[in-house]
């Protein structure tokens, strides 16, 4: 596939490597020369320097043969993007796809209008950020969660702390544990362990420090819960480092839904702002949250959930490790650096928010066939989680699963067919027009994506 992208940011920089890595086709375009080179440097893609808006760099870069067009300028206008994209489209790119910082482009009657343009699709990272942080706060026993069919079914991570039931336990000894009633709500599909993902046998023995992944109906979240030793307390009262957009999404979305929501911002004239742009049951306090007797003087103790999102990946990651040792029971830290997530997961951070990985997602589906609904990066792993719809006649319908030689490296995890949701096994056989979610390291993608074309 041939692929086009507008912006060396850290955005842009991060999907080039990305999608090289997936033998793609790719050219970078950028008007800074160092962000050219830095891209260059670790990823073998094709960089073309010029004003992201002159369709005779666009031309250069090949636009006119290009299956799918990014447009992720940094530091700039969002309309910047929208004229790349829109003329990439002119000029022959099948599909574009815009990066915009504006929310109310987001509105349906205003995603109709650009998509009658030509734009496939229009994101907002640090809105898609927001919104995997509000959706993070539902399942406070988790650390990832993601829903399919409004819920019936779940994909859930777990950390194995060291009180934690599941240490040194094998996998077959656990099976032996649940009811049968219960072996058909959830199931245990993946364990990332230093740095590793790895599908479990019957003999893999649970390690203090695991990230286990599990897929359950919605009945089944409880007996997982119970297995795993956690407690799935209400949250209620939110603290919030930092008064970046992000920031006040997350507020806005919160007031709402919890009977305290408290910024911590150490601009006042970003505070000032901050008041007067949200609701009034929304606490905007002006000082340094990076002060542990600030934090205390504030009241962290009384919080359920502390939210870290200042610009410094540092001082996030730190300070929820304090809002943990104040007795804060749900910890969520924005993390730009993807080389400091596992870092910040190993000290205990609940949850990692990274903008590239959940922009990642969103973009990624459009290299696949048209029946990916939907990817996912997990934190905790490399590993996505594909959502497909099947295709009538598509090779997943041929024979029960067992038999279909899906790769080693992904797994069935379940299955949504009409108002009706179940756990895959072996025997399990794909029907056409089934919704099934997939977990898969991404060396498999391709593979597993051919079962799904006709």
């Amino acid at each position: 596939m041939k692929i086009v992208i507008e912006g060396a940011g850290e955005i842009g920089s991060h999907l080039a490597k990305m999608l090289r890595a997936e033998a793609n086709e790719v050219t970078i375009i950028d008007n800074e020369a160092g962000r050219l080179a830095a891209v260059g440097a670790y990823s073998d893609v094709e960089t073309v320097l010029g004003n992201p808006s002159s369709i005779k760099t666009l031309r250069d870069a090949g636009v006119a043969r290009a299956d799918l067009f990014i447009a992720v300028y940094p530091f700039t206008t969002q309309e910047v993007n929208i004229v790349g994209a829109l003329l990439a489209k002119q000029m022959g790119a099948k599909r574009v796809i815009a990066r915009i910082n504006d929310e109310d482009y987001l509105a349906a009657e205003n995603r109709l209008l650009f998509k009658e343009l030509g734009i496939e699709l229009m994101f907002y990272p640090e809105k898609s950020a927001a919104d995997e942080i509000v959706t993070s706060l539902k399942h406070v026993s988790s650390s990832d969660t993601m829903d399919f069919a409004h819920g019936k079914l779940q994909i859930s991570v777990f950390k194995i702390d060291e009180e934690s039931p599941m240490v040194d336990l094998r996998l077959e000894e656990f099976i032996r544990m649940m009811t049968p009633e219960e072996t058909a709500l959830f199931r245990i599909i993946a364990i990332s362990r230093d740095a590793n993902t790895i599908i479990p046998k019957f003999d893999t023995k649970f390690q203090f420090g695991d990230v286990v992944f599990t897929v359950s109906k919605r009945e089944g979240l409880k007996s997982i819960i119970k297995y795993f030793g956690k407690t799935d307390k209400v949250i209620s009262r939110v603290m919030i480092l930092g008064g970046s957009p992000i920031a006040e999404m997350v507020a806005r979305a919160l007031s709402t839904q919890m009977s305290t929501v408290k910024i911590i911002e150490k601009s006042k004239e970003r505070c000032v702002a901050l008041s007067e742009k949200l609701p009034e049951s929304v606490i905007v306090v002006n000082g340094d949250g990076s002060n542990s007797d600030f934090l205390y003087e504030e009241g962290i103790r009384d919080y359920d959930a502390f939210i870290a999102l200042t610009e410094s990946d540092e001082s996030n990651v730190l300070c929820s490790v304090v809002a943990k040792k104040f007795g804060v029971p749900r910890t969520v830290a924005e993390v730009e650096n993807i080389e400091y997530i596992r870092l910040a997961e190993e000290m205990g951070v609940d949850t990692v928010i990274n903008k590239k990985l959940v922009t990642a997602g969103k973009i990624f589906k459009f290299t696949l066939s048209g029946k990916a609904r939907f990817v996912k990066y997990m934190s905790g792993s490399n590993a996505e989680i594909i959502e497909y719809t099947v295709a009538p006649g598509s090779a997943i319908t041929k024979k029960p699963i067992k038999d279909l030689n899906f790769p080693a490296n992904a797994i069935i995890a379940g299955v949504v067919r009409g108002s009706d949701s179940f756990i895959a096994v072996g025997d399990t056989r794909i029907e056409d027009y089934d919704r099934v979610a997939i977990f898969a390291l991404p060396q498999t993608i391709k593979e597993i994506d051919k079962f799904f074309k006709i």
